[in-house]
């Protein structure tokens, strides 16, 4: 903003314009009280570090520019204000309302200086947010008028870089450096480059997006697997307490008592001794079965 101080004080040397002694008293054109106005909101953005005051100076001043007719200078001092003003609300972090607030004065986004749509790229890609100003910057540069200035090849490029790439927009990055003739060899090359990288970037971005999705997927699988196999463990866990438990073999022993009281089985006879042998075999056999499930190493020593 120092630079725009001294612009500005330039060019309120250029209009009043110094007096030699030698020289005849000639008559001076009018100066603007706006220019005094940008000259004031200069000092007290830079000198003064007084932002608000340096907002409400710059609109003071384009207030008094709204019964000026259109010229030279008057183009300049608005240029200059907005210059001042965007600097003034970026340092109140009211970085937001910067575009509403040039176009409230411009109207429309092609009607806008090259130095200001340069100020709004840079501002808003600065604070990550080049989406704001897209649609600002796409309708000054597709502008019949704005083509033919010696900015457009700059501020093309710059919205290429800062705003495209930023937000993915490949393909019409790449048609903005091919289709435009304000370009030079040279930033055709530089930009195509660009391009490039950016698109090899997003392959890899996707790419990995994609592996760390399946990734994703993957361990959602088997936790459901292992969360199913506990679920399954707990079961059996149970399903054996309770085999083992003493109110079953109690059931199991009044089974087989009303089993021999039904059928008239009388246990001391010889003949009922292979039987008995054989279910006391099977009774072993089945507890062996069990026990080896649940404690294998207390069995195997």
């Amino acid at each position: 903003m120092k630079n725009d101080a001294s612009t500005s004080a330039a060019l309120m040397k250029g209009l009043v314009g110094p007096l030699r002694s030698s020289e005849p008293a000639r008559a001076l054109p009018a100066v603007p009280p706006a220019v005094y106005l940008l000259e004031e909101a200069a000092d007290l953005l830079v000198v003064h570090l007084d932002f608000h005051a340096a907002l409400e100076t710059c609109e003071r001043a384009w207030q008094s520019l709204a019964e000026e007719p259109t010229s030279g200078t008057v183009v300049e001092v608005k240029c200059s204000l907005c210059v001042v003003g965007i600097q003034a609300l970026a340092e109140m972090n009211r970085w937001r309302e910067v575009l509403s607030w040039v176009l409230q004065y411009y109207q429309v986004p092609e009607k806008l200086p090259p130095k200001v749509l340069e100020l709004c790229i840079l501002l808003y890609s600065k604070m990550r947010e080049p989406r704001a100003v897209l649609a600002m910057a796409d309708a000054w540069l597709q502008d019949p008028d704005n083509q033919g200035l010696p900015e457009y090849g700059s501020l093309a490029e710059l919205h290429l870089l800062r705003v495209l790439l930023p937000l993915g927009r490949l393909s019409e990055a790449e048609g903005l450096a091919v289709g435009s003739a304000a370009f030079s060899e040279e930033q055709r090359e530089a930009v195509l480059q660009a391009i490039c990288t950016a698109r090899q970037q997003h392959t890899r971005e996707h790419l990995s997006s994609q592996e760390q999705q399946q990734m994703s997927q993957e361990g959602s699988f088997s936790h459901k697997l292992m969360s199913l196999l506990r679920l399954l463990r707990r079961l059996w866990d149970a399903a054996a307490s309770h085999l083992l438990s003493q109110p079953f073999k109690k059931s199991l022993l009044a089974a087989l008592i009303l089993c021999l009281l039904v059928l008239r089985f009388d246990p001391a006879t010889p003949s009922s001794l292979p039987f008995l042998y054989q279910l006391a075999h099977l009774f072993r056999r089945i507890q062996k079965a069990t026990l080896s499930r649940l404690y294998p190493l207390a069995l195997r020593d």
